[in-house]
């Protein structure tokens, strides 16, 4: 995955990650600065992670009875001086993202180089874990429940965030979309 990943920095292929949706949807550094890149099955490393993504959505629902539908996610890399201000994956009752992960692409990490994924306590400021971003690493949690923030990188941070999803399909509209 970080071959692949490379390959697509190198190339110029990722895009600056924005905040909100649809006609909410915006650029704002101040609170983003990593640019992503949206994983799909044309590529073999990412087919080969979607592809365990998949049994591991399975396992959950036949643990959990989570009822997840799908599974989305994109790598992410935050250059020095980029982070991602204090949020959560889903708003409250929106009923698309259930379960967030992320997986460290990050070789080489070192305490000092910043970009750690801190999770709050709710709406207190009182932090549960704070989590180094070292390849390798593995965080699931559930989107609407858990505020988190990533600080701001001192170096290359790599990772790739994804969502479990439930079918949110109303009134004729399919979400996700097709």
């Amino acid at each position: 995955m970080r071959a692949d990943l490379n390959e697509l920095i190198e190339a110029d292929r990722l895009h600056q990650a924005g905040i909100g949706r649809d006609s909410d949807f915006h650029l704002d550094r101040s609170i983003r600065g990593d640019r992503v890149f949206w994983l799909t099955r044309d590529r073999p490393a990412q087919q080969e992670f979607l592809e365990r993504m998949e049994r591991l959505r399975l396992a959950l629902n036949r643990s959990l009875f989570l009822g997840l539908f799908e599974f989305e996610a994109h790598y992410a890399h935050y250059p020095p001086g980029a982070r991602y201000r204090r949020h959560y994956d889903s708003f409250r009752g929106a009923a698309n993202r259930l379960v967030s992960s992320v997986t460290y692409l990050t070789e080489n990490w070192q305490p000092g180089d910043g970009g750690e994924l801190v999770i709050y306590a709710g709406e207190s400021d009182r932090i549960e874990a704070t989590v180094e971003p070292r390849a390798g690493t593995f965080v699931l949690f559930l989107s609407e429940e858990v505020p988190h923030e990533v600080l701001p990188s001192h170096t290359h941070r790599t990772s790739i965030a994804g969502w479990f999803r439930l079918n949110a399909s109303v009134g004729g509209a399919i979400d996700p979309a097709r």
